[in-house]
């Protein structure tokens, strides 16, 4: 392959994930504005249907499940455009169950949640005991041009937060990267708060949640920005890579 396709294909690769954080943003905050009872439900985590959304996240849990892995973060832990069952946490559920290990799988992701609206709806959120937390959140900061300082500093304090709740809970940190054409220097220090983070803190890190999706069309839905079914099933294993090695400590 020419050094120029090289080129146009890494272009292509990054104006795919420009759009799909685009969407994390943007779509994410009309659903927010589109009702308070919509936002109310979306809250719960655990689907885009009434239906689904009425039931709270502690409700059909095995007993014979005895813990709990919690995905706390934005539109992409929700799924968004797809059927709950579809999303990535939901195919973690079905490995586990497969396997019979004995884990109960909450998503508690929320379209367009940056890390001060996902800090401020936390305490709620861990009412329930939780075993491993996956924390999944900053792309929206960016996309905002909220100052990364702030950023890394709401993500530590939900750190801090889940470790003084839940001692013994294992905080799995899912990393991000912004496009390229925000500029080295910002791009950069963005993609390095999370391996920075998980280094401080002593966490498992997901390097980077959307690799081997972000860009490929034939893994995003047909308006090019959300991950396909198939697409999930690709987050799963860049999950599951990490996550199968914490299970069972």
């Amino acid at each position: 392959m020419h050094r120029n396709t090289l080129g146009t294909v890494k272009i292509r690769k990054w104006v795919g994930l420009m759009a799909c954080l685009i969407s994390i943003l943007f779509i994410g905050c009309k659903e927010k504005a589109d009702s308070k009872e919509g936002v109310r439900s979306s809250e719960l985590g655990v689907g885009s249907s009434e239906s689904d959304n009425e039931k709270g996240p502690s409700e059909e849990i095995n007993p014979a499940q005895t813990k709990t892995i919690l995905f706390f973060g934005n539109s992409l832990t929700a799924g968004m455009g797809l059927d709950t069952e579809e999303a990535f946490p939901a195919l973690v559920q079905d490995r586990l169950d497969s396997l019979q290990l004995g884990y109960k799988v909450i998503n508690a992701g929320l379209s367009g949640d940056t890390t001060a609206s996902g800090l401020s709806r936390l305490d709620w959120v861990l009412e329930g005991e939780v075993d491993i937390f996956i924390l999944e959140l900053g792309a929206n900061d960016g996309l905002r041009g909220i100052p990364l300082t702030e950023t890394r500093k709401n993500l530590q304090t939900m750190i801090d937060k889940v470790k003084a709740k839940y001692p013994e809970a294992t905080i799995i940190l899912a990393g991000m990267q912004m496009p390229p054409n925000l500029g080295p220097e910002y791009t950069t220090t963005f993609k390095n708060i999370y391996p920075e983070l998980a280094k401080e803190n002593n966490l498992p890190l997901i390097p980077f949640l959307l690799d081997g999706v972000a860009g490929d069309p034939s893994l995003n839905q047909e308006d090019g920005i959300h991950p396909t079914a198939e697409g999930q099933k690709v987050l799963m294993e860049n999950v599951w890579e990490v996550l199968s090695g914490e299970l069972g400590k």
